[in-house]
């Protein structure tokens, strides 16, 4: 069923529509699949029993099959219903709440994730605040985006939906991150950030545009230097 014709981009109800695609092998979210094995690749494991993962933006609990070992509990915070309701089948504990007022005390989290969030909130600072108040000094915030430029708006708006009519809509350009104004809202609440590049490999690329079997050994990410497009962010809580 194709999305609902909404009068605005960015609309979180998108994902209502489109609940089904979240695990579909080679469908609309596959590529979130991929980000979600580079973001678990920066998580360590648990440095203590009962540690806290809170997962905001959390969809379908996409992180849960590759952190599960690591021996966190796992949190989910997501918008949508239908998307936490398939987190909860994961083995998440779901929480349904705004990424800019998260329902948890300060300093409670010993790895906050804001995956492929951050290019979806209306109010950056106040996300990046919520994110850095739940982190525990010495905690790890890890996330990728998309960053705020020309080819950027090319490749996911231009491009994508051209191939991917489907994702029409999913993106509102006007909320792309720029990575030194990401650093520096996180150092004003002690999170030192470092951001690194992320793409996917063009053939595995190729394959799941053209609807073909991807290799599993070629679906993931790759580090780069280039933060353009897409990138990474690993950040320690200092205070």
């Amino acid at each position: 069923m194709a999305p609902p014709q909404l009068a605005a981009r960015n609309d979180p109800r998108q994902y209502d529509a489109l609940a089904g695609e979240w695990w579909r092998p080679g469908g609309l979210f596959e590529l979130l699949h991929w980000l979600a094995v580079a973001r678990a690749a920066l998580i360590p494991p648990a440095p203590r029993e009962r540690a806290l993962l809170v997962d905001v933006g959390c969809g379908a609990g996409l992180l849960a099959p590759h952190v599960r070992h690591l021996g966190y509990r796992h949190v989910g915070v997501d918008l949508t219903a239908s998307a936490l309701a398939q987190a909860r089948a994961k083995g998440l504990v779901p929480v349904r709440a705004d990424a800019a007022r998260l329902p948890l005390p300060d300093a409670v989290a010993d790895v906050v994730v804001a995956g492929e969030l951050l290019e979806h909130v209306p109010d950056l600072p106040a996300t990046v605040a919520e994110l850095c108040r739940v982190l525990r000094p010495g905690g790890l915030l890890v996330l990728d985006t998309l960053n705020d430029t020309l080819l950027s708006r090319l490749v996911t708006i231009t491009v994508a939906e051209f191939l991917v009519p489907r994702a029409r809509g999913i993106h509102d350009p006007r909320c792309y991150v720029d990575p030194a104004r990401l650093t520096r809202l996180c150092a004003r609440h002690g999170v030192r950030l470092r951001v690194r590049g992320v793409r996917p490999g063009l053939p595995a690329l190729t394959g799941w545009l053209l609807g073909r079997p991807v290799p599993e050994r070629a679906r993931r990410m790759h580090p780069i230097r280039s933060t353009v497009v897409a990138y990474q962010g690993l950040g320690r809580k200092q205070w």
